[in-house]
């Protein structure tokens, strides 16, 4: 029974899942009590939009809008809300969050959705430590303070979110679970894999033996027992993010892990907007040359959003995986079990 292909839902499977569907409620309105406590203000994005973000490994969903002349526009599903609600922030100084569905093709397995609910926050004036300390306040808001969680692969046990969380640095990271001094290797695939003590596989890139050395070595040795924040990545992989003024080789950005789990992805955010359409470009020219561009895949640059960059006062901003939040606190490893039709 496949609820998303438009068959009629199987009620006694709605009814089994209905305790984690109620606690999927809970969690938002805590969500929502959290950040009204603190004086954001919801916001609402379109996501229907001309450019659907700029991420070079995101597939995304087409669609067309018909005008009542018979003209029509080809729009796109977006993958985040943030370019939209980086240009609310730079008109208004206000600090933001929005509770948005979200599109990527191509998606699926039992944590992953090609649609599902991002939590998007931005607070103007705040740095990435205040960042953590505040997303560290959210879950110990939201979740019980020990996470009962079905033991899987990196997972030690219960997950503990009633002290403090652990904060690591890329460069720490991989010194200590992958035994690699990473940032002096940043570009040369060779001296990774030498550092490693692994062969690079065929055609095998620098950023393509990094993620995998992440996944492989890192990643299941964090945010096990307590969720780890993983900060200060290599500054080719944080594409929306400033540079660390202490460090130009590193963003200002961190991960969020729990209990083996890739929770949230957060920047400082880069507020330049030339250095902004730079990037943009690059990361254009590198999509193509990946996947190319099938017909109708093709999308113009946000101008809007560049032009605002200009404005936005300087601040952090976040994305965390509502879905994902909502199985921890419901203690259930499989997505479909917290989704009214999964």
């Amino acid at each position: 029974m496949t609820d998303r292909g438009g068959a009629v839902p199987d009620p006694d499977r709605i009814a089994e899942r209905l305790p984690l569907l109620r606690r999927r409620g809970l969690v938002a309105r805590g969500v929502r009590a959290f950040f009204d406590a603190r004086g954001y203000l919801e916001v609402e994005t379109p996501y229907a939009v001309p450019t659907p973000g700029e991420e070079v490994h995101l597939k995304v969903f087409r669609t067309e809008r018909r005008h009542h002349d018979g003209t029509g526009e080809a729009l796109f599903l977006h993958t985040s809300p943030e370019f939209a609600m980086k240009r609310i922030v730079a008109a208004t100084g206000l600090p933001v969050f929005q509770l948005a569905r979200v599109w990527r093709n191509e998606e699926g397995s039992a944590l992953h959705a090609c649609e599902f609910t991002m939590l998007e926050w931005y607070r103007p004036g705040a740095g990435l430590a205040a960042l953590m300390d505040e997303t560290e306040s959210l879950l110990r808001a939201v979740l019980p303070p020990v996470v009962a969680w079905p033991g899987g692969p990196g997972n030690a046990g219960p997950l503990r979110v009633d002290g403090p969380f652990e904060r690591l640095t890329m460069a720490e990271a991989f010194a200590r679970h992958a035994g690699v001094d990473l940032l002096p290797t940043e570009g040369d695939v060779a001296a990774l894999a030498a550092a490693a003590g692994c062969a690079p596989r065929d055609g095998e890139t620098w950023e393509d033996l990094f993620f995998r050395l992440l996944m492989e070595r890192v990643e299941p040795a964090i945010g096990r027992d307590r969720p780890t924040f993983l900060t200060h990545w290599p500054a080719s992989q944080a594409a929306l993010a400033r540079r660390d003024p202490a460090d130009p080789r590193t963003a200002l950005r961190f991960e969020l892990y729990a209990a083996g789990m890739e929770l949230a992805n957060a920047f400082e955010e880069l507020t330049d907007p030339v250095e902004q359409r730079r990037r943009f470009v690059a990361d254009r020219a590198r999509r193509a040359a990946l996947y190319g561009t099938p017909p109708g895949l093709d999308w113009p640059m946000d101008e809007s959003l560049l032009a605002a960059l200009a404005h936005l006062p300087p601040c952090a901003g976040i994305a965390l995986g509502f879905d994902r939040l909502v199985m921890l606190a419901a203690g259930t490893r499989r997505l479909d079990d917290i989704l009214w039709m999964g």
